[in-house]
C-alpha cells in the first residue's frame, strides 16, 4: 500500500455529512473526510498486516503529510502494534516526529497509542519524553504523560517499572503549575491510573502537590482513592 493509494481509498470512503460533524466536534480546520474511529482503526490493521516497518514508517509519513484529520489518525493507528520487528529507531524517530505537529487532542491520542507500546519495549526513549516536558509546545507538553501512562499498569512493577513511575511523578510535579487545562487533566489522568495500583503513592504526591493543581484536577487524581 502506497500513501497515494491509501489516501485515495479514504478519499472514496468520505461521508460529507459526518466530516461535518465531525469537524465542528474537534474544531479542526483541516479536511475531514469523515471516518469513523472503527473505520480508522481496521484500515490500520488491514494496511499494516506483512508490511516491514520501513514501509510502515513511509506509509505513515505519507498519510501524516496529507495533513488531513483523518489520515493523520490512520497514521498513528499504523504504529500501534506491541511488537515491530525489528524495532528501530526509524519507528520511533517517525512516531515522535509526529508530536511537534499535534494540535488536537484525537491526532495526539492516535499517535500517542503507538508511542506507548515502544516505550514499554524500551524504557530508555523515557529520556525523549523528559525533554518535553519544557517545551514551549503544549502538545508536547501534555505528550509526556499520555505517551507514558502505561507504566501507571503494573501491579508489582519490577525495578524498571519503579523507576519509571518516580521519575515521571516528577514530571507530574513539574507540570502542576501550568494552567492549561490539557495539561491539568493529563497529570490527573496519570495520578487517577496509578492510584488503582499505588493509591499511598499517589496520597502522598496529592498531599506534597496537589494544591498546586485545578480543583477539577485534583478531584479527578484521587478519584479512586479513600476519604
Amino acid at each position: 500500500m502506497t500513501p497515494d493509494a491509501a489516501l485515495a481509498q479514504l478519499q472514496a470512503m468520505a461521508d460529507p455529512a459526518r466530516a461535518a460533524q465531525m469537524r465542528a466536534y474537534h474544531k479542526q480546520t483541516r479536511a475531514v473526510l469523515g471516518l469513523s474511529n472503527a473505520t480508522t482503526g481496521d484500515l490500520a490493521a488491514q494496511w499494516r498486516t506483512g508490511l516491514a516497518p520501513e514501509a510502515l514508517v513511509a506509509l505513515a509519513q505519507g498519510l501524516w503529510a496529507s495533513d488531513i484529520f483523518d489520515a493523520r489518525i490512520l497514521a498513528g493507528k499504523l504504529l500501534l502494534q506491541a511488537r515491530i520487528r525489528p524495532d528501530d529507531a526509524a519507528v520511533w524517530s517517525c512516531i515522535t516526529g509526529f508530536v511537534a505537529d499535534f494540535d488536537s487532542w484525537a491526532i495526539a491520542d492516535a499517535v500517542a497509542q503507538g508511542g506507548q507500546k515502544r516505550l514499554l519495549q524500551d524504557p530508555s526513549r523515557l529520556d525523549t519524553l523528559e525533554g518535553w516536558i519544557t517545551s514551549d509546545h503544549m502538545w508536547t507538553r501534555r505528550a509526556a504523560l499520555v505517551f507514558s501512562l502505561p507504566f501507571t499498569k503494573a501491579r508489582h512493577p519490577g525495578m524498571t517499572e519503579a523507576a519509571a513511575r518516580a521519575r515521571i511523578l516528577g514530571w507530574c510535579a513539574t507540570l502542576a503549575p501550568d494552567r492549561d487545562r490539557f495539561i491539568q487533566k493529563a497529570i490527573a489522568w496519570w495520578l487517577r491510573d496509578l492510584s488503582r495500583r499505588e493509591p499511598e503513592t499517589v496520597g502522598l504526591w496529592l498531599a506534597t502537590h496537589g494544591s498546586t493543581l485545578k480543583p477539577f484536577a485534583r478531584t479527578e487524581a484521587a478519584r479512586h482513592l479513600g476519604p
